[in-house]
């Protein structure tokens, strides 16, 4: 069963949107234990305005921000760092501490789904779709339905698609070729799933997800429409 869609005025309408949902999870799962409340982020343009409005909202003292990928041997201050990325866009505004804020080791790409499922599971994990060839995270098209946490060598699609979202990289030569990334098997162990789509920029990734009603190896993002609880989300812009 393909998943729903919903269609928001503007990208900060669907950042209002999200915020108000995580929110509201992470109130309601609330216990004994404190269990920490786990949220899978992407990095790039697509989230940003979720990350925005949350830092309007009370401090999510649980937050625990799981970061879908790295580009290997990037600075931690380079200008397309994911690390970066999660500590001055998501992790700071959010008052995230520092512990509290995981990405995938190369070194040891496996214990990552490890570590996620030992305090439970992603509650709640945000996608963006790549423009060009549907990737998410840096999972290239063809990758398997039940794929972990892994080193990947990132498709020329996706590097094209990284010139727009980081403008300082001069070249498709200057985007690095590989990465390590949660796969699509983590993504769909995540007991809900939010994608987001936004801009004109992404109209033929709208149309290419839609024209779909189960997963398909060749556009990765939709794996949304083989979970349970997916919802994907787009801007009137995108949808025209």
């Amino acid at each position: 069963m393909p998943a729903e869609v919903r269609v928001l005025p503007s990208p900060e309408a669907i950042g209002e949107a999200l915020a108000d949902e995580i929110a509201a999870r992470h109130g309601l799962s609330v216990d004994s234990t404190q269990s920490p409340f786990l949220l899978g982020c992407p990095g790039g343009r697509s989230l940003r305005t979720t990350y925005a409005a949350l830092a309007r909202r009370p401090r999510l003292e649980r937050l625990v921000v799981v970061m879908m990928d790295e580009y290997l041997a990037a600075a931690p201050d380079s200008h397309y760092s994911c690390t970066r990325f999660a500590r001055d866009e998501i992790a700071g505004p959010l008052g995230v501490p520092h512990d509290r804020v995981w990405l995938p080791d190369p070194d040891d790409p496996g214990a990552y789904d490890e570590r996620i499922a030992e305090v439970g599971g992603v509650d709640l994990f945000l996608l963006a779709s790549g423009a060009s060839d549907g990737h998410v995270a840096f999972v290239p098209p063809g990758s398997s339905r039940g794929g972990g946490t892994s080193v990947v060598a990132i498709a020329e699609t996706t590097r094209r698609d990284n010139l727009t979202t980081f403008p300082a990289f001069a070249s498709l030569d200057d985007v690095p070729a590989r990465g390590v990334s949660v796969g699509l098997g983590t993504i769909l162990a995540a007991r809900s799933l939010r994608l987001v789509l936004h801009g004109a920029g992404k109209r033929e990734a709208v149309r290419r997800l839609l024209a779909l009603d189960r997963f398909d190896p060749a556009w990765p993002a939709s794996i949304v429409h083989d979970h349970g609880d997916a919802l994907i989300l787009i801007d009137e812009e995108a949808a025209a």
